[in-house]
């Protein structure tokens, strides 16, 4: 300062630079109000290809709806709220339930916009949320301070509960409602369910709230009586199909409408599944050809359909050998054991629908594919595939808890295959009833069999069942099995016995398996199918009545005259056995 020294009065020649830079903040307006210079914008090279600087914004968020009209199959739920809003008879808390990815929190977020829905000439709630509101955008992206999103896994104790209780008496600052979306309410503990019970049933006016869960039975009911439900529907196959195709082209991207379905049956009927593995299966394109099925077949890690009907073709001709070959060069082109047996189940599914629906099929399936699944249905019974239907589904839980998933699957396919040359259930009544298999002989051995079989039948002598002691002596007599007659005799009260026909009361203690065995040998005696039911008000055992008939035959022992003598002569004295047989009395009737 003594010598004059004032750094005003510095020449700027040589400092210039170096004021502009401190004077000048290149990301806002300058000290004096000037505009900051614009910045090239930031771009990086990848060999020729230049990637943006703004991040990729993933199908399931780019096309989530943006109003209640873009909500795929979800019509009922729509018109619902549509008259509610109409009527102004508007729920105070509402419950979103349905499978993973299916809607809820954007609906959630939708119902929050309506509910608050404000425009230039409108100012009241609606469901028309064609025109952007003043708070729709803030409400979308999470960041009103009236919409409050909580995540009740994260938040699930009593006192959480409290805070955001303790705030809801408290009006909102900007909208018309205070809206709490509680996501995954069932995470939350029993204390703060019991928290929340009084104020969700009579809340301040100005204040809704929204719940969301995949697991509504952990729900209390207590809480669910005080909501206003909604189920959100799993999207069937085909509208889920038709939704992947009309965001392909909106995507400028092709894929075979087989592609789309196969996306669509391993989503499940979830949209955000269904949107990531669509998000997956466009980076399959090269070129801008059109993504064939069996790419997103290889993606999806499946089997290939024609060679699952190979397969299918294999086990059903109990060509043991082909079907394990076939099984096991799947298996090295990528598919999983769990997928392969599971499209031996939708195949055996779609088969034994041929069965019953016939020609009407074709509204299901047509062309190459209606062909194939006509020529296996032609090869195979309904009850062959049920059978099928049921070792597949074994199959798949072994290969579930087995150590090794091929192993499982090879000894189902072997066990499958072997079954195929083996009669089913109702060949082998029918080899019972008349005494030899069909198809193991020619033409003429087989008629020859059943003129032999005819002159056994006529031979045999007929046996009629009229009575329970009847069918206990023919058990006993024909088939030598003395338990089943005798617990006929102790756990059997008949109600009907015809022809053909049995129905009985079991008295407790009965086996568990009682009508079965009773059925097969009612058949082996007769030669006839018996209906064996369970009814109530039965009559009284063979064993009461047995112990009622020995009561009697007692009693009239010591009314005879020598007996009564001698009971009379030597007081105390008591008969300790009565010769009574009722089996051998029906013995030697028969």
């Amino acid at each position: 300062m003594a010598d004059g020294f004032d750094d005003d009065e510095i020449e700027d020649d040589e400092f210039g630079e170096v004021d502009a830079e401190y004077n000048h903040d290149d990301q806002t307006n300058d000290m004096f109000g000037s505009s900051a210079p614009a910045l090239p914008e930031k771009e990086k090279f990848v060999g020729e290809t230049i990637i943006p600087n703004s991040p990729y914004l993933v199908l399931a968020r780019k096309y989530r709806p943006q109003v209640f009209e873009d909500l795929v199959g979800q019509e009922a739920m729509v018109k619902t709220l549509t008259n509610a809003f109409k009527q102004n008879r508007i729920a105070h808390a509402f419950m979103l339930t349905g499978v993973r990815g299916i809607g809820k929190t954007t609906t959630a977020r939708l119902i929050a916009r309506a509910l608050n829905y404000s425009s230039p000439g409108h100012d009241a709630p609606s469901m028309d949320l064609s025109i952007r509101g003043l708070h729709c955008d803030a409400i979308t992206q999470g960041r009103h301070p009236d919409v409050l999103e909580l995540d009740a896994a994260s938040r699930s104790g009593v006192d959480n509960m409290r805070e955001l209780l303790d705030n809801v008496r408290y009006g909102p600052t900007q909208s018309r409602h205070k809206v709490y979306i509680i996501d995954e309410v069932h995470m939350l503990s029993t204390a703060a369910f019991n928290a929340l019970l009084k104020t969700l049933e009579e809340p301040p006016p100005h204040t809704k709230f929204i719940f969301a869960t995949t697991e509504t039975h952990k729900v209390p009911v207590t809480i669910l009586s005080r909501c206003q439900r909604f189920d959100l529907r799993r999207l069937s196959r085909e509208a889920l199909t038709n939704h992947l195709g009309n965001i392909c082209t909106k995507e400028n991207v092709s894929i075979e409408r087989e592609g789309l379905e196969l996306i669509a049956i391993a989503a499940d009927g979830s949209v955000r599944d269904a949107l990531s593995l669509l998000d997956q299966a466009i980076v399959q394109e090269t070129g801008g050809d059109v993504i064939k099925a069996n790419q997103i077949r290889d993606m999806l890690g499946l089997s290939d359909k024609n060679r699952t009907h190979a397969l299918f073709a294999h086990i059903l001709a109990a060509n043991t050998k082909a079907a394990i070959d076939e099984l096991h060069e799947q298996y090295d082109f990528g598919a999983t054991p769990l997928n392969i047996i599971q499209s031996l189940m939708e195949l055996s599914h779609e088969v034994s629908k041929f069965h019953y629906l016939g020609d009407e099929y074709r509204k299901i399936q047509s062309g190459d594919g209606f062909t194939k699944i006509s020529e296996m249905a032609k090869a195979t019974s309904p009850l062959q595939l049920s059978r099928i239907w049921q070792m597949l589904l074994q199959g798949l839980d072994e290969i579930k808890r087995a150590p090794d998933a091929l192993q499982a699957i090879d000894m189902c396919i072997i066990r499958i295959a072997a079954a195929q040359n083996m009669p089913g259930p109702e060949e082998l009544m029918r080899i019972i009833k008349d005494g030899a298999p069909s198809g193991d002989t020619s033409a003429t051995d087989q008629k020859k069999n059943n003129v032999n079989n005819d002159a056994t039948a006529a031979a045999r002598p007929e046996i009629k069942i009229e009575t329970v002691e009847d069918m206990c002596f023919y058990i006993e007599e024909n088939l030598g099995d003395k338990a089943l007659s005798s617990d006929i005799e102790r756990y059997l009260r008949p109600v009907q016995l015809k022809d053909g026909l049995f129905t009985f009361e079991p008295t407790p203690g009965a086996p568990r398996d009682f009508h079965l065995r009773i059925s097969a040998a009612l058949q082996k005696i007769t030669f006839k199918r018996w209906r064996v039911y369970l009814e109530d008000n039965g009559g009284a055992t063979i064993a009461e009545k047995n112990e009622a008939a020995y009561n009697q035959q007692l009693a009239k022992t010591k009314q005879m005259p020598q007996i009564s003598s001698i009971l009379t002569a030597f007081p105390g004295a008591k008969i300790k056995l009565v010769n009574f047989n009722p089996a051998e009395k029906r013995s030697n009737e028969k």
